[in-house]
């Protein structure tokens, strides 16, 4: 699934590393990195948010067997693909932010667009959540 660069590691760290990183960016809503790794995370993460378009039972499997929480796959079927469901596509921008004082690798922050449609997708499942527990609460007694 990922692209071609290598980014200095072996198969199986790499994706270790890159699963992690998408489950990240998915579970909150921005992530800062070298640019390199931003655009290998840019592609798996614009599919991870596909399958959740999809909403079947397959793409649920698919995600689940991709990244690395189960509540950041169902942040993203229930919450990111109905806020992404008119849009074909570009779920994702990176911005560069200069370089890195360490070893002056170029660093950026790669985000989900549409921040304040998620940012009320977010709330509206908290309060449903909430009334969800309180009707439990009252249920138990």
């Amino acid at each position: 699934m990922p692209g071609t660069r290598k980014l200095g590691k072996p198969t199986d760290q790499r994706m270790a590393m890159l699963r992690q990183q998408v489950t990240d960016l998915l579970e909150k809503g921005r992530l800062e990195t070298t640019v390199t790794r931003a655009k290998e995370i840019g592609p798996l993460t614009e599919k991870m948010i596909s399958l959740g378009k999809k909403n079947n039972l397959a793409a649920r499997r698919q995600a689940l067997a991709f990244m690395t929480k189960e509540d950041a796959v169902t942040r993203v079927f229930s919450i990111l693909a109905p806020v992404y469901a008119e849009r074909n596509g570009g779920y994702t921008r990176i911005i560069r932010t200069g370089v890195r004082r360490g070893d002056a690798a170029e660093m950026a922050i790669i985000e989900l667009v549409d921040d304040d449609k998620i940012a009320k997708a977010d709330e509206e499942a908290a309060k449903a959540r909430k009334e969800a527990e309180k009707a439990a609460k009252k249920a138990a007694k």
